[in-house]
C-alpha cells in the first residue's frame, strides 16, 4: 500500500480543498544549505537558481519536502543566520523572484518547501538595531533588544556572567557605555521577545512568506527566544552549548510556548497543512515534547537521537524514550543524523561508510519523520583538513565555545566530473572540495547498484510504498544478541541492526530480505536451526549492517 499525501499548495486541481493527511507525520525532509548546494551563476557560491535547477535530483531521490537554510539579506557573519532583512533575498543567492521560482518548481515536482526563520536574533545590520545604536541610551528601539548598563565602578563589566555559545562573553559594549546581549556572535544581537513590536513583526514575517507559498518554517534556536526575568547569573563557568543538557536562564524558558501557540494559529489559517518545526534543545525529551503539544509546533528536532553513540543499548533507549515522550502529546518522532551544525555522521559515528549506511537504514525504519542533510545521500565524509585561511565559521575564530568544525560539513556538493568543482559551478567554490571526491559525485553513483546514492533511492522508494514504514505503530522489539537491534513494524517489516564490529548469526521469523545497507549483500549459507529454537530462519548479519526483511 502506497501512502498518500495531499498535494503541496499550488499543485492541487481546482475544487474542494484536499483533506488533511498529516503529511508531516512521516515526511522525509531534505535540508539544503543554499551556499553549498548548487551554483547557478558560476560565481562559486550556491544560489537559488542553482537549487531550482537541481530539484529533480531530490524528486528522484524520493524525499517529500526540502528545507532551505537562510537565503535572506545578510552580511554572512554566521552563514546567513545573521539576518539583516527578513523579507529580502541576499543578492548572492538571487532575488525574491528566484525564491518564488524555487517554490513553484518544487510544488510542480510534488515537493513541499520549508524555510528557516531566525527569531532569537538578527544581524547588527538590521534596521532596528542600527537605529537603536544610533539613537543611544533611552531610545525606544533599544527596548526591542537587551541593552543594559554594565557592572563595576564604571560599568566596565558585562551585566551578567552569560557566555556566548560561540565562546567569550554574551555581551558587547558600545562606545556609549551600554552593553547588548548576543547569545551567538557579537554581530547577532538578541531580540527582546517581551516587547510587543518584536512579536508583531514576526507574525507579519510569517504571513509574508506563507503568502508566497512556503509550506512551513524551521524555527532556529526555538528554545532561546525568552530569557529568565532579570537576566540572572548562571553562577558557574560551564560553557553554554546550543545542543546540551544544561538548565540555563536563556534556553527552554516556559514563555516560548505562548509564542508558538500564536504562530500555530497563523499556520492553521492557511490551506495545505503548513507546519512549524522546532530546532529546540531541552534538558530532557519530556521537556522537548512540550514544543510539539497540540496547538504548538508540529515537529521538533530529535537531537537526543543525533547525539546517541553507535551502541545498540543506547540507541534502543533513545528510540523508546523519544517514542514514549512524543506519543504522550500526540506528536510524531523525528530522526536526524546530520545537519549543517554537526560533523557528518559518516565521520562522527566512526566505522566509515558501512556504519553510516547502516545508521541511515535504521533511521528510515523508525516510525515518524526523517531529516536528511545534503550530501549524506552521496556518503560524503566530514572535510577535516580545511586550511585555516579558508574557514568561515565564527566559532572557529573564538577562544572557546563550539568546535569550529561546521565548515567541514558545509563544503559544496560534488555533482559530476573527476576534479573540483565537480559540476558545482564556478572555477573556485567558496570552500575547497577534496581532490578525492570523483567517485562520490551524483553522476558517478547514479546507476551503480552498490552506491550510497542508489541505496538511498531504493530505501526511500520502499519507505514510501511499504505500509510498515513511516508513521504508525511503535516498534515491537524482538529478541537479539548483545550489540544487535531487531524490531518489527506493521505489515511484517522486520529491521535488524548489527552495531558490533563482528558478524553475527540471528534467529528470525521466516523472512525474505528487502534491502541491506551493505553492498553487495553476500550472506553465507545458513546452518540448520536447532530444534529448540522453533520455526525460524538463521540469518547472517555482517558487522555495521542494517537489513530490512519481510515476513
Amino acid at each position: 500500500m502506497t501512502r498518500q499525501h495531499s498535494a503541496p499548495p499550488g499543485t492541487a486541481p481546482a475544487g474542494p480543498a484536499a483533506p488533511a493527511t498529516g503529511w508531516w507525520r512521516d515526511a522525509v525532509i531534505y535540508q539544503i544549505y543554499p551556499r553549498s548546494f548548487a551554483d547557478g551563476n558560476e560565481d562559486g557560491t550556491g544560489d537559488l537558481p542553482g537549487i531550482r535547477d537541481r530539484l529533480p535530483h531530490l524528486r528522484d531521490l524520493g524525499v517529500d519536502a526540502v528545507w532551505l537554510s537562510p537565503f535572506y539579506a545578510s552580511p554572512q557573519a554566521d552563514g546567513g543566520y545573521d539576518v539583516a532583512d527578513y523579507r529580502a533575498v541576499d543578492p548572492r543567492f538571487g532575488t525574491l523572484a528566484d525564491a518564488e521560482a524555487v517554490f513553484r518548481e518544487a510544488h510542480r515536482l510534488g515537493l513541499r518547501v520549508i524555510i528557516d526563520i531566525v527569531p532569537n536574533h538578527c544581524s547588527d545590520h538590521h534596521a532596528w538595531f542600527r537605529r537603536a545604536v544610533a539613537e543611544g541610551p533611552g531610545s525606544v528601539h533599544r527596548e526591542r533588544f537587551h541593552f543594559r548598563p554594565g557592572r563595576g565602578r564604571d560599568g566596565e563589566l558585562p551585566p551578567n556572567d552569560w557566555e556566548s555559545v560561540f565562546g567569550g562573553p554574551a555581551w558587547t559594549r558600545l562606545a556609549d557605555g551600554e552593553w547588548y546581549l548576543h547569545l551567538f556572535a557579537p554581530e547577532q544581537p538578541d531580540f527582546n521577545w517581551d516587547h510587543p513590536a518584536v512579536q508583531d513583526e514576526f507574525r507579519s514575517i510569517l504571513r509574508f512568506w506563507l503568502d508566497l507559498g512556503v509550506d512551513g518554517f524551521r524555527v532556529d534556536v526555538a528554545h532561546g527566544m525568552v530569557k529568565a526575568p532579570g537576566l540572572p547569573d548562571i553562577g558557574h563557568g560551564e560553557q553554554a552549548r546550543l545542543i546540551g543538557s544544561q538548565v540555563l536562564p536563556f534556553f527552554d524558558q516556559d514563555g516560548v510556548h505562548a509564542i508558538y501557540r500564536s504562530w500555530r494559529a497563523i499556520l492553521d489559517e492557511y490551506p495545505g497543512e503548513r507546519i512549524g518545526v522546532a530546532e529546540a534543545w531541552a534538558p530532557t525529551v519530556e521537556r522537548l515534547a512540550r514544543y510539539v503539544r497540540p496547538g504548538e509546533l508540529h515537529q521538533g528536532f530529535n537531537f537526543h537521537y543525533l547525539n546517541t553513540p553507535w551502541d545498540a543499548g543506547a540507541l534502543r533507549t533513545a528510540i523508546d524514550t523519544s517514542l514514549t515522550a512524543l506519543g504522550a502529546v500526540g506528536a510524531p518522532a523525528t530522526w536526524v543524523l546530520s545537519n549543517h551544525d554537526v560533523v557528518r555522521h559518516r565521520t562522527r559515528l566512526g566505522g566509515g561508510l558501512d556504519r553510516a549506511r547502516a545508521a541511515t537504514l535504521l533511521m528510515l525504519a523508525l516510525p515518524g519523520s526523517a531529516y536528511l542533510y545534503q550530501g549524506e545521500e552521496l556518503g560524503l565524509p566530514e572535510v577535516t583538513d580545511l586550511p585555516d585561511e579558508v574557514r568561515q565559521d565564527p566559532s572557529f575564530f573564538r577562544a572557546s565555545g563550539q568546535d569550529g568544525l561546521r565548515d567541514g560539513c558545509r563544503v559544496p556538493l560534488p555533482w559530476s566530473g573527476t576534479e573540483p568543482p565537480y559540476g558545482f559551478g564556478g572555477d573556485k567554490p567558496w570552500l575547497p572540495q577534496p581532490a578525492g571526491w570523483a567517485g562520490l559525485t551524483v553522476q558517478a553513483q547514479t546507476g551503480d547498484p552498490t552506491s550510497t546514492l542508489e541505496l538511498y533511492r531504493t530505501a526511500l522508494a520502499l519507505r514510501r510504498s511499504h505500509p510498515g514504514l513511516g508513521a504508525g505503530a511503535a516498534v515491537e522489539w524482538l529478541p537479539a544478541p548483545d550489540g544487535v537491534l531487531a524490531f518489527r513494524r506493521p505489515g511484517g517489516l522486520v529491521c535488524t541492526v548489527n552495531t558490533t564490529d563482528t558478524d553475527v548469526r540471528l534467529a528470525l521469523p521466516p523472512v525474505r530480505q528487502l534491502l541491506s545497507s551493505r553492498a553487495p549483500f553476500t550472506a553465507p549459507r545458513d546452518r540448520a536451526v536447532p530444534a529448540a529454537a522453533g520455526p525460524a530462519d538463521v540469518r547472517h548479519l555482517p558487522a555495521d549492517t542494517t537489513v530490512w526483511w519481510q515476513e
